[in-house]
């Protein structure tokens, strides 16, 4: 098969886009994100008296009903910023836009264009006529595919969708999915939905009249390229829900349908538009099996997750570079036409455009060997497994990467046997321990409020903490208490359990009684949360999230130090 113009541009466009929706939407949008626990939550503001600490510490803070009275809660930072929460459901939006313009090139939509096309101006009549049904066809798409977002949003809620992403089964099962997917695309296989449905559906395109004709004709779509759109909507839907935005699978739904269905409108309003339009052929299935790479490259961050909160702790950092750098080398051998799957035709010779897509995806796949060895590899921080996985870092994961330790730092603290310190920090991971060595050796206290499955955590760490600076900062000005807020798999002790009326459950595990204390403490419940404080719990300066810059960060750790040393 011969690739002519057309064909190239299609196929380096759909190569990028793919790599966009990867590293794009799963960086980029997750850094704008508030990771979250249950962000469904309303918090009642607490004034800074009304929870002592030692009532904290000892896990028995309670909220108390104090409205319209000023306190931590109601500082302004301290809840996740609506504006974040904005930046989180535009990039949903935008991801979801990316996989309809991916979804419309796949083999069972792509040719049906033309046909769609040809009878709506046959059966309206006119091309007035013709382009008025093409529009009511594309908000037909638009409905359905929203449609089916809002269910999911009300299935689960908010509260369920990051319970999800929280989840280790959940995150297990994703992968599982995000595989299936995969051979899916690679053609084992084909999803498809009941035959008896999908007919009956299409029986009713053909025997209804007006509007009700067109949208079961728009549904009829929809069921018939499920086996091609099934698993890009799935994997939209996994990365919308992970987000845990209420509207964020519907939103993400909007700009999945908003991309399919514009091509069909602009083709009937501009017949010009659809001559323009490179021919169907065997790229269409090159852009699938593509796909299929990318599907199974995302599937290993689920299972990373997955690991990471069942404390497996065998899927390590190494392990997942080395399948990602097999699968891009697999992707770049293929682009080469070294490797044909069974829906594949010939490819005759190379462009020079498909060389240049293999080079992109060789030179990837070489970018993340050093990794292997602990460099930092840093496009994929939060992807990828946290560095404290890594079992072998080339500079010394146990000497200069160690950082120096306080002479009278304790040998061993508490619950270090199941959560790992950020390389070269050495953190408390339970509030009382870390709160009575700050008062030994009079530093401030910086409360991390983490989570294993915390995408932003680990860009934090990876990306910030490492910065000189930053990191003299941590070590030798602050007591470092990190604070896992997703752990299910500590047991708190008896004397610490106890209702929380914010999470409307029991403190049973750390992970619960760390957000709760987050909760009603903060105000907050979103991760990461930072809190420079002092040995009363109170904020030096006002709680911040994320802060990818790391002068920044470090004037924020500094402002806090120097508040301290002013009381």
């Amino acid at each position: 098969m011969k690739l002519n113009h057309h064909h190239i541009f299609m196929t380096l466009r759909i190569f990028i886009l793919g790599l966009f929706i990867l590293l794009g939407t799963s960086s980029y949008v997750h850094a704008q994100e508030a990771d979250t626990s249950l962000s469904g939550l309303e918090f009642t503001e607490i004034a800074p008296d009304t929870v002592s600490p030692a009532d904290t510490v000892a896990a028995k803070a309670a909220v108390v009903p104090a409205a319209g009275v000023a306190g931590i809660a109601a500082a302004p930072g301290n809840k996740a910023p609506a504006a974040e929460a904005d930046k989180t459901l535009w990039g949903t939006f935008i991801a979801g836009l990316v996989g309809g313009f991916l979804a419309f090139l796949m083999p069972c939509i792509f040719p049906m264009v033309p046909l769609t096309i040809s009878y709506f101006t046959k059966r309206a009549g006119s091309k007035g006529k013709g382009i008025g049904q093409a529009l009511i066809y594309g908000l037909s798409i638009i409905v359905i595919y929203v449609g089916f977002g809002l269910l999911i949003t009300v299935l689960f809620g908010s509260a369920g969708l990051n319970a999800l992403s929280a989840s280790g089964l959940f995150n297990f099962l994703f992968f599982i999915l995000l595989v299936v997917f995969a051979i899916s695309f690679f053609g084992a296989f084909e999803i498809t939905l009941p035959s008896a449905f999908v007919n009956k559906i299409d029986n009713k395109a053909d025997n209804s009249k007006g509007l009700a004709g067109i949208f079961f004709m728009a549904a009829s779509l929809a069921l018939v390229s499920f086996s091609c759109t099934g698993p890009i909507i799935g994997t939209l839907l996994v990365d919308a829900s992970s987000k845990g935005e209420l509207l964020g699978p519907a939103v993400g739904m909007f700009g999945f349908a908003l991309a399919l269905a514009l091509p069909f409108t602009l083709s009937a309003i501009f017949p010009g538009f659809l001559s323009s339009m490179p021919k169907s052929g065997g790229w269409l299935n090159s852009v699938k099996v593509c796909l299929g790479f990318l599907e199974l490259a995302l599937a290993l961050k689920f299972l990373s997750s997955a690991d990471l909160a069942w404390h497996w702790e065998w899927f390590d950092r190494e392990i997942f570079l080395v399948l990602w750098i097999v699968i891009f080398v697999l992707m770049g051998i293929y682009l080469l036409g070294k490797i044909r799957f069974s829906h594949d035709s010939e490819v005759p010779y190379i462009s020079v455009p498909r060389l240049f897509l293999a080079i992109l995806s060789f030179s990837f796949a070489l970018y993340m060997v050093p990794g292997l060895w602990g460099a930092p590899v840093s496009v994929l921080s939060g992807l990828a497994p946290p560095m404290n996985t890594q079992d072998f870092i080339l500079n010394g994961n146990q000497s200069s990467a160690s950082g120096s330790v306080a002479a009278d730092f304790p040998a061993h603290v508490k619950y270090s046997g199941s959560l790992k310190a950020p390389v070269g920090f050495h953190p408390f991971f339970e509030l009382e321990e870390g709160l009575a060595y700050a008062k030994k050796v009079n530093k401030p206290v910086l409360l991390d409020f983490t989570g294993h499955t915390c995408v932003n955590c680990r860009r934090m760490e990876d990306l910030v903490w490492v910065d000189q600076e930053v990191g003299r900062l941590i070590k030798e000005e602050y007591v470092l208490i990190q604070l896992y807020a997703d752990d299910r798999n500590i047991k708190m002790e008896k004397d610490k359990v106890h209702y929380s009326s914010v999470l409307k459950r029991n403190t049973d595990d750390l992970g619960y009684w760390n957000l709760d204390f987050q909760a009603t403490k903060y105000g907050s419940n979103a991760q990461p949360l930072y809190v420079l404080a002092g040995h009363d719990l109170n904020p030096l300066v006002k709680p911040q999230g994320a802060i990818f810059d790391a002068k920044e960060y470090a004037a924020y750790l500094q402002s806090g130090l120097n508040a301290f040393k002013g009381k």
